[in-house]
């Protein structure tokens, strides 16, 4: 017996001295228990938790990804500005009050060199060009709304005597032989003649004269005598209302001026297209009146 207990003492002491080694292997603390020194073996060595790891900042040399960019679409141009077709309110061959008022508003800025007469003609066209090109608008020759506002905005409403006056050309200023007395004033240059009295006009009209052949001769004369249903014996033609003046020179109504206008020539008469009021004058005028020719 004594044999065998002295084997387990010896067999108890190796137990422990081999935990006491597996402890310290295993990291066990040892403190002294206050009835002796106890030995507590803890578990294997426990570690702190660790938390998932925040994300850092990205650093300022780190390269991020670029974010994708929206294609930028073109900004259409615009479309330049059509000019806007205008209505046309007067074109070559109109006539009435409208055309009248139209060449006496052309008149007054010295566009058009005659006097009114209601008819868009091929005058008128180069009249309304020649503003046109002024105001640098399109040269159409033809009157739209944008024409006549500026031509309104630049001339006044005319009177009824630049819109009806008594030739269709403008009277020229009157010789100084004319402004006294009774006189029949005829211009060359404006081709016009105004029956005068004491200066002032009682009747004008639009007058043709001679050829360069058989020219109108020009200075101060005086009605030496009337013939109502004169007749020519040396050109075989008649010559209506006929006031002589000189040598057998006479002014009177032509219905050849009256139908052909200034396309032809008289053989030295002054010849007259209006047939009423060359009536008119030769009841008013009477013989030993002036008669003044001049340029």
């Amino acid at each position: 017996m004594h044999r065998r207990g002295a084997t387990a003492l010896r067999g108890l002491a190796a137990s422990a001295a081999l935990l006491l080694s597996a402890g310290t292997i295993a990291g066990c603390q040892v403190k002294d228990g206050a009835s002796g020194p106890a030995v507590r073996i803890s578990q294997a060595p426990q570690q702190a938790p660790q938390k998932p790891p925040k994300p850092s900042a990205p650093s300022a040399r780190t390269n991020t990804p670029p974010k994708p960019v929206k294609p930028v679409k073109p900004t259409p141009k615009p479309e330049a500005a059509q000019p806007v077709a205008q209505t046309v309110r007067m074109a070559p061959g109109a006539r009435g009050a409208h055309v009248r008022e139209l060449q006496a508003r052309l008149r007054q800025l010295g566009h058009f060199g005659r006097n009114p007469t209601g008819y868009y003609g091929p005058v008128t066209a180069a009249s309304v060009t020649a503003f046109q090109k002024q105001r640098g608008m399109p040269r159409t020759g033809k009157v739209t709304d944008a024409v006549l506002s500026a031509l309104r905005a630049r001339t006044h409403q005319p009177t009824r005597t630049e819109l009806y006056p008594p030739t269709s050309r403008p009277l020229a200023k009157p010789d100084p032989r004319c402004t006294t007395g009774r006189a029949l004033c005829i211009s060359k240059t404006s081709r016009t003649a105004a029956w005068m009295v004491d200066g002032k006009v009682r009747t004008a009209m639009d007058v043709r004269f001679g050829s360069a052949y058989t020219p109108t001769r020009e200075g101060r004369f005086k009605v030496d005598f009337k013939s109502r249903r004169h007749h020519s014996t040396l050109y075989d033609t008649p010559m209506p209302y006929a006031m002589f003046f000189s040598r057998g020179q006479a002014v009177h109504y032509s219905a050849d001026f009256a139908a052909r206008g200034y396309a032809g020539a008289s053989h030295g008469c002054v010849n007259v297209r209006d047939k009423k009021k060359i009536a008119k004058v030769f009841a008013e005028i009477r013989p030993g009146d002036k008669v003044i020719v001049y340029r």
